[in-house]
């Protein structure tokens, strides 16, 4: 055998070693690369159910979506019909007249909170008389802060001493005046809550964006 036999012979001894009884860095590389593709691919799989789970589904971001009114065609002493729901909640948008916005000024003695003094039942905006942006113009969730009943409209008498009108509970008999404010001796413990709101025109309310006008 010559030594060019020899050296050849001994190369494939060393590679068959490596093969069998050593280490093959090149098969264990492609191992590793393989099973890291794998894992990753597993791991996406597996956060997808998650993602997709936390991601508001078209229906759920339209029920907090913004809601327009149109209240062109309300007059002083209505509340607008048909009523619009928020967040799957009525809007009370009621018209005020001169002769209502002094009264709610001065008719507070049956009242349990006439200033409004929790400020989780209205936007700071609303922290006064009306219990709105603007006199003329209140708007309130029609839920009745005792059981969750929907009050009903009352154009007069509500209130026996000054026949004011106001938001009557069938339910349980809360009474509330028309800016929305819960009388003394009455099941329901907070005044109407005010939505956040704002005015794109003078006939036009955007329900549920903050602002006053």
């Amino acid at each position: 055998m010559s030594d060019g036999d020899v050296a050849i012979d001994s190369a494939k001894d060393d590679n068959s070693d490596a093969t069998s009884g050593g280490v093959n860095t090149g098969r264990r590389y492609f191992l590793i690369q393989a099973t890291s593709a794998v894992a990753a691919v597993g791991a996406v799989g597996a956060a997808w159910p998650f993602v997709k789970y936390w991601t508001p589904s078209a229906k759920a971001r339209a029920a907090g979506a913004p809601v327009k009114i149109d209240f062109s065609k309300l007059v002083p002493g209505e509340m607008l019909s048909p009523i619009v729901a928020w967040r799957g909640k009525p809007i009370f948008v009621v018209s005020r007249d001169k002769q209502t916005i002094e009264s709610l000024k001065s008719d507070t003695a049956e009242l349990a909170d006439p200033d409004s003094l929790n400020p989780e039942q209205q936007p700071e905006y609303a922290v006064n008389a009306w219990r709105s942006a603007k006199p003329e113009v209140g708007v309130y969730l029609g839920i009745c802060t005792h059981l969750g009943c929907s009050p009903k409209y009352v154009t007069t008498d509500n209130f026996e001493a000054s026949g004011q009108g106001g938001f009557f509970c069938p339910c349980h008999g809360s009474k509330f005046d028309l800016a929305g404010r819960v009388v003394k001796g009455v099941p329901a413990p907070d005044n109407l809550e005010v939505p956040p709101y704002r005015f794109e025109s003078d006939t036009v309310l955007v329900i549920g964006e903050e602002g006053a006008a």
